[in-house]
């Protein structure tokens, strides 16, 4: 079984082969026979959505010129930059409104534009908020073509009526040709970017990702402090408190209650390790990712086999990221594999980061299987990283990840 989690500068290929994405599909899907002399219901509605120009033009212009002219001029004032923000908002209703009388009457279909990215705006204020809708690409891109409609939608409105009464044998070869600017000016002026559309989407959902994933590594090194460490120094605390009291009047008993603290400040000292292994370990830092990587190995209950390939060492992020991908994914060869052996495998490739586990046990692995693997897919995305999981029934499990290389700062 093999699954696969393309991130945002991986997987273009992948997104572009869904239909609606402006790929060939989608192409294939807006191509139209073509005019003919007689009447059939692709002329007819390119010859309605040309007479409907002229009032849909008069309302997008007048909106714009009133609304968006009236804020511009305020802006100098407290409500200037508020109105402007709200007039984007409404032009990107008529930009969605427009595309529906498009797809219906004309047959093009477009993406609908990346919603904006409320979330990190409204951690920042509502004078965040405002900006972000006043720099809204989408809401300018329809508010430029609501002005140039205005002339066009009075052409093609005038030409068309006056055909069906004078050139109606030649009426679909002029329907079509006006129609087809029209489909231009759609696609131009009120589809998303792909790229940019695409990629704001992405990066907004991936710092999504990124900030949940953090929440939990806090929540999770909290509980660890408060169950583990924390607990057993109340307790050293409160015998070595009896302890104390009984130091003159029973020497032996307080001996032993010394001691028995003791051993709970080396277990507290060892929880207190392992969690600052949890959170960056030392080695890490210090040495690089070939003896991090063989420190987590020697814990495995497997043999496993490290190889380290790299001239340089990537940035800490990436490096960081790197270590726990493997560490989760030799915990999850330790308990779930019956493997018998496994290997780790970290070279560079330009300008990747490559990572394979694989082991030789019973397979069967998953993204939805509960082993933490959607997870560790996330958090790869989050960076624009690969994630590939290639596990059939009966094993053996390969599993390659995919890091963006970024430099190490001196």
């Amino acid at each position: 079984m093999t699954e696969r989690i393309p991130s945002a500068g991986t997987g273009q290929a992948d997104r572009d082969a869904r239909p609606g994405d402006g790929d060939e599909t989608a192409a294939r899907d807006d191509r139209l026979p073509p005019p003919r002399l007689g009447y059939d219901q692709h002329t007819w509605k390119e010859i309605a959505h040309l007479l409907v120009n002229l009032p849909m033009a008069l309302i997008g212009f007048v909106y714009t010129t009133t609304v968006l002219v009236t804020g511009a001029f305020l802006t100098v004032t407290v409500i200037g930059f508020p109105l402007l923000a709200l007039g984007l908002m409404g032009a990107r209703r008529l930009g969605r409104l427009e595309r529906a009388r498009a797809r219906a009457l004309l047959g093009v279909r477009v993406d609908e534009p990346s919603p904006l990215p409320w979330r990190g705006a409204r951690d920042d204020g509502l004078f965040a908020r405002i900006w972000m809708m006043v720099k809204d690409p989408v809401g300018w891109r329809t508010v430029l073509y609501d002005f140039i409609r205005l002339p066009w939608g009075i052409l093609t409105f005038t030409i068309t009526l006056v055909s069906l009464f004078v050139l109606w044998p030649v009426l679909p070869f002029i329907a079509r040709g006006l129609a087809n600017v029209d489909r231009a000016m759609v696609r131009g002026l009120l589809s998303p970017s792909d790229e940019l559309e695409r990629r704001i989407a992405e990066l907004e959902s991936d710092r999504g990702v990124v900030v949940d994933t953090a929440a939990a590594d806090l929540r999770r090194i909290e509980r660890d402090l408060h169950d583990g460490a924390q607990a057993r120094l109340v307790n050293l605390a409160m015998g070595l408190g009896l302890a104390k009291e009984k130091l003159l009047e029973d020497p032996d008993t307080a001996a032993v209650m010394v001691e028995e603290a003791h051993g709970e400040v080396k277990l507290a000292l060892q929880e207190l390790r392992d969690l600052a292994r949890g959170i960056h370990p030392a080695v890490l830092t210090d040495r690089g990712l070939d003896a991090a990587l063989s420190s987590v190995a020697s814990r495995c209950t497997v043999p496993v086999k490290v190889t380290v390939d790299l001239v340089e060492r990537p940035a800490e992020a990436i490096e960081g990221i790197a270590y726990f991908t493997v560490s989760e994914l030799l915990q999850n060869v330790s308990k779930h594999s019956r493997a018998k052996s496994a290997a780790v495998d970290v070279w560079r490739t330009e300008e990747r980061l490559l990572i394979q586990v694989a082991d030789d046990g019973r397979g069967g692995a998953s993204l939805d299987g509960g082993t933490g693997m959607r997870g560790l897919s996330d958090r790869l995305g989050a960076v624009d990283g690969l994630f590939v999981v290639d596990s059939p029934e009966g094993g053996p499990t390969t599993i390659t990840a995919e890091l963006p290389w970024r430099r190490r700062k001196v």
